[in-house]
């Protein structure tokens, strides 16, 4: 049985998610909101706990590993590397947040808004999400998660507002990887 907190925070999200999806679905496309700085102690996800399952399938379990040093994130299945990407991470004052996180959502071609403006800016090559967006934490409010990019000039750099930026082909790819609740960590 859940307590009245949890119940709280669901109705949040589903009120937040009820509300984007009704503003992009006139376009058929969910709205991904930008982030706005993150609390100085965000809470993230606890580990996920061991599966009750057999070794096999949790050889086969894909996970994300960000190594923000590095400015890569690696796609493991098991403990085999399936592929690394270069990537771009919150610049100072917008640092991309550490710890174990989990696919909340995925979306094709998102529609961006922006924090500051409200404005709404469709697929396409002006849109500063580029073609995909992964989904790893929200407060009902703002999101945190993987996307494409129109600038992908700057990977490798400190550049964003705490999203990790991707080349539009490798989200693309890694998109096809993940699933809602694939496990996410986020080391220094």
């Amino acid at each position: 049985m859940m307590n009245v907190e949890a119940w709280r925070s669901r109705l949040v999200i589903a009120g937040a998610a009820a509300l984007l999806l009704g503003q992009g679905a006139a376009r058929g496309q969910a709205i991904v909101i930008t982030p706005l700085p993150p609390p100085a102690l965000l809470t993230t996800l606890p580990p996920l706990p061991a599966l009750n399952s057999t070794q096999a399938d949790a050889a086969l379990a894909v996970r994300l590993v960000v190594k923000l040093g590095q400015r890569r994130v690696y796609v493991y299945r098991g403990e085999q590397v399936l592929a690394k990407y270069q990537i771009a991470i919150g610049k100072r004052g917008w640092e991309t947040p550490t710890g174990n996180f989990q696919v909340l959502s995925k979306e094709k071609n998102p529609v961006f808004k922006s924090f500051r403006t409200g404005k709404l800016i469709k697929p396409g090559p002006e849109n500063p999400l580029g073609v995909r967006w992964i989904g790893i934490w929200t407060d009902g409010k703002t999101q945190l998660g993987f996307h494409g990019t129109n600038q992908e000039e700057l990977l490798g750099q400190a550049v964003s507002h705490g999203c990790i930026r991707m080349r539009n082909r490798d989200v693309t790819a890694m998109f096809d990887l993940v699933s809602l609740g694939t496990e996410v960590v986020v080391e220094r």
